[in-house]
């Protein structure tokens, strides 16, 4: 059995990046840290990289490209920002590397491992979509596998500690990808996200609430399909968990929700999940849930479009 890993470079020295690292290099049977870029050289996230005797530089992208590291590298991972990877994607996509994108810049198409993981191992670009869109859209899907759904809502509530500069200058993109891609991977005819910073001290675990909207459906079928969507993603995120049971409501007409709903619709339910997301503390502590999901559905991912490509490889050499 081969044991040549594929060699990865990660854009970005903060909290994203430094989890998304150290996760490789604890997790990883098939990829291998070859370098980590960022712009501040004193960094936190640099200087751990070193210690760990991973490459690094502090000159961005263009830094990276001038590296000898660099040459080996396949998979490159961007944990910026959305204005960032739109330069980052300039620059690395005409050296033919494949970028697998932690920003909301959306410039590749979505990617939720446990719903489209397998769509798009192929495509040079890949969009992880948010750390909220990672916890609730599989719950989403989950629902739409059993019945139609109107109108899905997302509120994803992460401590204050754990959202970085990139995660605060990217706020009204988290609400436009996420909305979207609630409609596009989770198959809501309507979808619509909030993010909300919670200050609170000690710090709290990033929780999200689900919200459906469908036509009359049998309950314990959408219960099934919600825990069992639960299991797939506990598979790469141990802390992920439901609080509480499915919640169920129904809407009757008149009611403004039941406006979401097609014309005709008689009582509709109203289907909610609450989740809490308890971090591996890789990096920050275990309430930083909304870090870890993001860095392991794109770990998940990066092992996933290495496997297509080492396959793609040795058939094409047949």
């Amino acid at each position: 059995m081969s044991t040549t890993r594929t060699k990865v470079a990660v854009i970005g020295s903060g909290n994203i990046g430094t989890d998304l690292m150290i996760k490789i290099l604890r997790l990883s049977e098939s990829l291998e840290t070859a370098v980590m870029a960022g712009i501040d050289p004193d960094s936190d996230g640099l200087a751990r990289a070193r210690r760990l005797k991973v490459a690094t530089t502090h000159e961005g992208v263009e830094g990276l490209v001038q590296m000898a590291e660099f040459e080996d590298v396949e998979i490159v991972f961007d944990a910026t920002s959305a204005g960032a990877h739109r330069h980052h994607e300039d620059v690395l996509r005409p050296l033919g590397r494949t970028l697998i994108d932690l920003t909301p810049a959306a410039v590749g198409p979505y990617v939720v491992p446990p719903v489209n993981g397998d769509a798009h191992l192929a495509a040079p670009n890949v969009n992880m979509v948010t750390c909220g869109g990672q916890a609730t859209i599989p719950i989403v899907a989950a629902v739409c596998a059993v019945t139609p759904v109107h109108y899905g809502e997302i509120v994803a509530s992460i401590s204050s500690r754990s959202a970085g500069p990139g995660t605060r200058a990217n706020i009204d993109e988290f609400t436009e990808t996420t909305s979207a891609a609630i409609e596009q991977v989770g198959g809501a005819a309507r979808g619509k996200a909030i993010i909300v910073l919670n200050p609170a001290e000690p710090p709290l675990i990033m929780r999200d609430t689900v919200h459906c909207v469908v036509s009359g459906s049998d309950e314990q079928a959408i219960t099934a399909s919600v825990e069992e969507m639960v299991g797939r993603v506990q598979a790469y995120v141990p802390g992920y968990r439901l609080k509480q049971k499915v919640q169920y409501e129904t809407v009757r007409p008149g009611d403004p929700l039941h406006a979401l709903t097609p014309s005709g619709t008689g009582e509709a339910l109203k289907v909610s999940v609450f989740l809490e997301v308890e971090g591996a503390a890789h990096y920050l502590p275990a309430y930083a849930g909304n870090l870890d999901i993001m860095t392991s559905a794109a770990l998940r991912t990066a092992e996933r479009m290495a496997a297509h490509h080492a396959t793609a490889s040795k058939e094409a050499a047949k």
